[in-house]
């Protein structure tokens, strides 16, 4: 059986009567509505109980670990002992579930999810501003009756990512189902096919996008047992930071502020005409190390400069300000100290400025730069300007266009 769900937000009163957004239904999601002085506002997560470290046996640094999840058109379930191309068999196929699942707790053996890349920070935005982006993973889970995984990979991190149960996503997976059952049934195994098109370690959220991932497949193989105030909880926990996971689980653009451990997120739409063009060097950087780059301390007037910029962002994005988002995107506090390990920072954001872009940063803890534009001809100019730079100095790469994207997960097929 077949079925296609998105994830949606919370929204306001006023928006769900109006048509605008689909209002969630009161059973899949635990957030209430709030009011937002800025009507683009489409919901605000207010602060819940959050998960026991032992019970959820999360590690908060986990967040340098980018394990991917992913992205594929999945066929039907072959039979059990078919050979399957391009799969790494290691032993016996285990036997496939009979239709009804034998677990507990389990309505469905099967699941196919859909989950968006994200970029971070903004520029001055550290830690606090993401988006999502247009460029997702799809990862295909079925519940197997030997205590196993099964993981194939096709497209980024083929051969790179773990095949077990270290993989990002098959924790996260894990995790989930022990939050909504209480346990993980013993016995339990999984076959895991990840179609990735979300580069790894380039500052794209491609562990967030594993993570939110696991957690949404979880919630849909149980049934809807997982609020997505949970998941975006459980989220953050294993990401270590808050932003990448709340654009990839919410959608759209978000601002998320850590209150108490747990995070308080705003999420807006993002207007239509906003698009991004990126440049993916070939060279990763590991989230650990870029983060090491920055000092503990920074000059208040560094702080000052920052604050006003994120806030300057913010405004820019929700009332369709573009023009602002070229000073919105300067940086002080972690661009100019990652540039020390990244030397070619600098060079491509100042040749997408200098080609027409509104704005442009690092995304994440890089190695991407990405740039925005609301012109499709201005776009393809930015992109080769940073391609020339790149190529100038030795650093090869690709150019990507991207558009911004509202929807987060989808869950596009169940059985």
């Amino acid at each position: 059986m077949s079925a296609r769900r998105r994830r949606e937000r919370s929204v306001d009163a006023r928006a769900a009567a109006d048509g605008t957004v689909p209002a969630a239904p009161a059973a899949e999601s635990a957030l209430p509505a709030a009011e937002s002085a800025a009507p683009a506002a489409e919901s605000a997560l207010p602060a819940a109980e959050n998960p026991s470290a032992d019970a959820a046996g999360l590690d908060s640094g986990a967040e340098g670990a980018s394990v991917d999840a992913s992205t594929a058109e999945v066929g039907p379930v072959p039979d059990a002992g078919a050979e399957v191309p391009g799969t790494r068999a290691v032993r016996a196929r285990p036997e496939v579930l009979p239709q009804e699942p034998p677990f507990p707790g389990f309505v469905h053996r099967r699941v196919v999810v859909d989950v968006p890349a994200s970029t971070a920070n903004l520029g001055a935005g550290y830690d606090v501003l993401a988006m999502a982006l247009d460029l997702a993973n799809r990862v295909s889970v079925e519940v197997l009756t030997e205590p196993i995984v099964e993981l194939t990979v096709e497209g980024e991190g083929e051969g790179h990512l773990a095949a077990d149960r270290h993989n990002r996503f098959v924790v996260a997976l894990e995790l989930g189902i022990r939050w909504a059952l209480g346990e993980v049934p013993a016995g339990i195994g999984w076959r895991v096919h990840m179609h990735n098109r979300i580069p790894l370690a380039r500052g794209l959220g491609s562990s967030a996008a594993a993570t939110v991932a696991g957690l949404v497949a979880a919630d849909a193989l149980t049934g809807g047992r997982l609020d997505e105030r949970r998941q975006l909880e459980l989220a953050c926990d294993l990401e270590g930071h808050p932003d990448n996971a709340s654009a990839a689980l919410l959608g759209g653009f978000v601002v998320v502020a850590m209150s108490g451990g747990r995070p308080d997120v705003v999420r807006f739409d993002v207007p239509g005409r906003l698009r991004a063009v990126l440049f993916v060097p070939d060279r990763t950087l590991a989230t650990m190390a870029m983060r090491a780059a920055i000092p503990r301390e920074v000059p208040h007037r560094d702080a000052v400069f920052n604050v006003g910029r994120a806030a300057l962002a913010v405004a820019a994005i929700t009332s369709g300000r573009y023009a602002l988002l070229r000073e919105a995107t300067e940086d002080r506090l972690h661009e100019p100290y990652r540039a020390i390990v990244y030397p070619e920072l600098p060079l491509l954001v100042a040749a997408a400025r200098e080609a027409g872009a509104l704005g442009a940063c690092l995304s994440g803890a890089g190695s991407s730069v990405i740039a925005f534009a609301d012109d499709e001809r201005l776009l393809e100019a930015v992109g080769d300007a940073m391609a020339a730079v790149a190529a100038d100095h030795d650093l090869p790469g690709r150019v990507r266009p991207v558009a911004l994207r509202n929807a987060g997960p989808l869950v596009v097929e169940v059985g």
